[in-house]
């Protein structure tokens, strides 16, 4: 029984300081934009590793057997 006088401070304590770190992140924006990271990764930027001939406005780009694309 002599250990639940030190855990139960122990306890609040550590609740203590997640609350803050919760309200510390709120106010300082942590969670304004939760969308953009998550698209961030469909526009790498790989434009290098692109064939020329994929790169062209307007027309499909070749597939790998050098036929094109019907979409």
């Amino acid at each position: 029984m002599d250990i639940v006088i030190l855990l139960i401070p122990i306890a609040i304590i550590l609740a203590g300081v997640a609350i803050w770190a919760f309200f510390w992140s709120v106010n300082s924006g942590q969670f304004d934009d939760l969308d953009s990271p998550a698209h961030r990764i469909l526009y790498d930027d790989d434009e290098e590793l692109i064939p020329k001939e994929a790169r062209q406005k307007g027309g499909p780009a070749p597939t790998d057997d050098g036929e094109q694309d019907s979409r």
